[in-house]
């Protein structure tokens, strides 16, 4: 499994520190930046990650923002990514088991590090349960190719 990663400012210091977490895992990984906490706009590096994914070049993303909430906005407006913002354990393994999420976006501002670093490793292991989830996710991706007058 091959990860992109990237961060704004706010999510630099725990971009950093979930780089050291795939270390471990040896996960291989992509930095996209941001490379500091001078102050960025988080759509670029969200764009970045997201487009990364949906391309095929790497398995699953993850962002790191201050809330985690403008980043998956974001990522989510590229077609192929279901980017879900994640506070805790229960949401990182249903995002994957029931959404099949293949980004996750993390609050630096609003998740304590290893709480953050727990959601990683858990997001990175669960699966896909596929069944009737699978039909959920067809719709989703139709909703990305119809026209907005045609959705209700």
């Amino acid at each position: 499994m091959r990860i992109a990663i990237g961060a704004d400012h706010a999510g630099y210091e725990l971009k950093e520190l979930v780089k050291h977490a795939l270390d471990e895992l040896r996960t291989p990984y992509k930095d996209f930046g941001t490379d500091s906490e001078d102050s960025v706009d988080y759509p670029d590096y969200a764009g970045r990650v997201a487009s990364a994914v949906a391309d095929g070049e790497f398995d699953r993303g993850i962002l790191v923002c201050g809330t985690g909430i403008g980043m998956a906005m974001a990522a989510n407006k590229v077609d192929g990514v279901r980017a879900a913002p994640v506070m805790d354990l229960e949401t990182a393994r249903l995002s994957r088991e029931h959404n099949n999420a293949n980004v996750l976006a993390l609050g630096a501002r609003v998740t304590p590090p290893e709480r953050a670093l727990d959601i990683v490793r858990l997001f990175l292991k669960t699966a896909f349960e596929g069944g009737r989830h699978e039909r959920r996710l067809v719709k989703i991706a139709a909703l990305e190719h119809q026209p907005q007058k045609d959705r209700t």
